[in-house]
């Protein structure tokens, strides 16, 4: 097998979440979506998907039977890939910084361009 790095675009992005109830709780949800894909580790759970994961607090407050935001989201994730966007009602992961260009402030015009 040789190593190295690819250069192509592999439009994924992702998160780790910790092991515990509220992280098992939140892959849970984000594994019932399309084109999520759950990883398990001992002590993690990489949650991955395909141009965009969406973390929404409302879904994920009634799931975990107790209030969910941006500071929860905060406690139970640690690595993430893409472009991670907080809102006050949810958490974005965008793996284009194109798609996440509305958010972030990233000008879409070529230099020069009006």
């Amino acid at each position: 097998m040789k190593f190295g790095s690819q250069a192509e675009f592999s439009n994924k992005c992702g998160v780790t979440l910790m092991n515990t109830p509220v992280g098992r709780v939140v892959a849970e949800v984000m594994g019932e979506k399309d084109g999520v894909e759950l990883t398990n580790y001992p002590s993690m759970i990489r949650v991955d998907g395909t141009r965009l994961l969406e973390f929404d607090y409302d879904e994920l407050t009634e799931a975990l039977g107790s209030e969910f935001d941006g500071s929860i989201f905060e406690e139970i994730s640690s690595t993430h890939y893409g472009r991670m966007v907080h809102l006050d009602d949810r958490t974005l992961l965008f793996a284009s910084p194109e798609d996440a260009a509305e958010y972030i402030g990233f000008d879409l015009t070529l230099a020069g361009e009006s």
